[in-house]
């Protein structure tokens, strides 16, 4: 089996109209990949808000692309080595590691189906039901939002709803917590997500207000590139820190890892350099009793969730509109179920590039 051609394109999608609040639409870096066989992979990159999607997509198309044509697509792994070592002078993070996620993420779909097998099974299946948390209240939400947003998750069976807390005031950020908890009542615990917005002794004075909240985790308090200071948080607050959605290599993990800087790893398949970088930082975070959580993307997350021991919950993010995917994997009591289809499972909707395909991408 050889690789024929890649096609690849921005997708400009619309949010769903409580996340418009925030923002009003994401971008996904798409790359169909065609054999000679006839199979054909879809690989994507997920881009929150949409910044520098196009350059992802330059990169994908001149750096990488010329990498895998006439390849066989089944040999993912030294496809991926090739692509991760093209460019000596450009580190696979950001946007390189973005575009190489996109095509790692397209060769496996194509392995899968090759194999007729979903990848969690052709990776060693662990379960084929994965709990998922509810994930959005962000800063612009009112109350009223935040609420309302809340209830339709539990309303799904999730046991756990993640907000953000951006407001500078520490005491209005409780507030906003203790609004959502006591609307949730005891069924339901929380997380909250800091976005990296604090510096250490702004998020020792944050935590300290939500202590007695029973959150599960404290999420990404300080800037990604500063895993001494994400350490120093860790060891100073009550409730267990959660970070890497920002992070994209087993390295930047195992530095995670070694500073014990988190109880919580959050992996993005889209962003840590596609679905083989991020199997092998789970099972690093395996070797040292370390739960792993990934990042969004729970549509194809949930097939690595699926094929490792230390997985703990996906991020159910209900935002794309219904005509973006066929068969998008649905949450029932909590917990998604993982596709039987062969691959990750999931295919654009008949007519998705032509309605959402972006300007010049």
């Amino acid at each position: 089996m050889k690789i024929t051609a890649i096609d690849s394109c921005v997708l400009t999608v619309p949010t769903s109209r409580q996340m418009a609040l925030e923002f009003a639409h994401h971008k996904l870096v798409v790359a169909e990949i065609a054999t000679d066989e006839g199979i054909r992979g879809l690989g994507y990159s997920f881009i929150f808000g949409g910044g520098g999607a196009e350059s992802v997509l330059v990169y994908l198309e001149t750096r990488l692309k010329p990498l895998l044509l006439g390849e066989d697509p089944r040999s993912v792994e030294s496809l991926w080595e090739k692509m991760y070592r093209g460019d000596r002078g450009v580190r696979r993070v950001g946007i390189a590691g973005m575009a190489l996620s996109a095509l790692d993420i397209g060769l496996w779909d194509i392995a899968g189906k090759a194999a007729k097998l979903p990848l969690y099974k052709l990776w060693g299946a662990v379960t084929d039901r994965v709990a998922c948390y509810g994930s959005g209240g962000w800063g612009k939400y009112r109350e009223a939002d935040l609420v309302a947003e809340a209830e339709r998750y539990a309303g799904m069976g999730c046991a756990y709803y993640k907000m953000k807390i951006h407001d500078p005031d520490p005491l209005a950020n409780r507030k906003r917590v203790e609004t959502v908890k006591k609307a949730l009542g005891p069924g339901v615990r929380m997380m909250v997500d800091v976005n990296q917005r604090l510096d250490v002794e702004g998020n020792i004075r944050q935590a300290r207000q939500l202590e007695d909240f029973d959150l599960v985790w404290y999420e990404e308090p300080v800037s990604s590139d500063d895993n001494f200071s994400c350490a120093l948080v860790s060891e100073s607050i009550a409730i267990p820190v959660a970070t890497g959605e920002n992070h994209y290599n087993r390295y930047e993990f195992r530095d995670l890892i070694e500073r014990r800087a988190a109880r919580y790893l959050m992996p993005d398949v889209c962003r840590a350099n596609g679905f083989s970088e991020t199997l092998r930082i789970a099972r690093l975070a395996a070797a040292h009793g370390v739960q792993v959580s990934p990042h969004v993307v729970y549509e194809i997350s949930i097939q690595v969730s699926g094929a490792i021991p230390n997985g703990f919950l996906v991020e159910l993010m209900d935002w794309m509109p219904p005509d973006l995917f066929e068969e998008l994997p649905l949450c029932k009591d909590g917990h998604i179920r993982i596709p039987d289809r062969p691959g990750h499972g999931m295919t654009l909707h008949k007519g998705a590039i032509a309605k959402y395909r972006s300007a010049g991408g």
